[in-house]
């Protein structure tokens, strides 16, 4: 199993727009195999970002994800809200599930080569 988190700076006035996006969002990505859940995580903090997390039975199937139509019409509206709406680069990183207490039978995801989402 791994993890997907997306963390995205956003600016305050832009913030209800940004949750308003995910609320209406396209929902492609619920029917992909191996998609687990989709959690979208708002700080408390000023200044840090919003997390999109996903949670995948293997890396391969959100490689599958990745290179697939659905992705592609999944985020088609990504630049619906102007630059101004972020205060950084967004980061996306990639974790290997080790350990879960609510999985006592988990399979561990062997470790996996750098994920370049851009790589030919």
């Amino acid at each position: 199993m791994i993890t997907v988190a997306n963390r995205i700076f956003v600016a305050p006035e832009y913030a209800e727009a940004f949750e308003e996006r995910f609320r209406s969002r396209a929902r492609l990505v619920d029917t992909m195999p191996g998609f687990i859940l989709n959690q979208v995580l708002r700080p408390v903090n000023p200044g840090d970002p919003y997390i999109i997390l996903t949670l995948w039975e293997t890396r391969a199937h959100f490689d599958a994800w990745v290179q697939s139509d659905a992705f592609r019409q999944g985020h088609a509206r990504s630049n619906a809200l102007p630059a101004a709406a972020f205060t950084a680069p967004n980061r996306l990183e990639i974790h290997e599930v080790i350990q879960d207490t609510s999985r006592a039978q988990l399979q561990i995801e062997p470790r996996g080569k750098p994920f370049q989402i851009h790589a030919t």
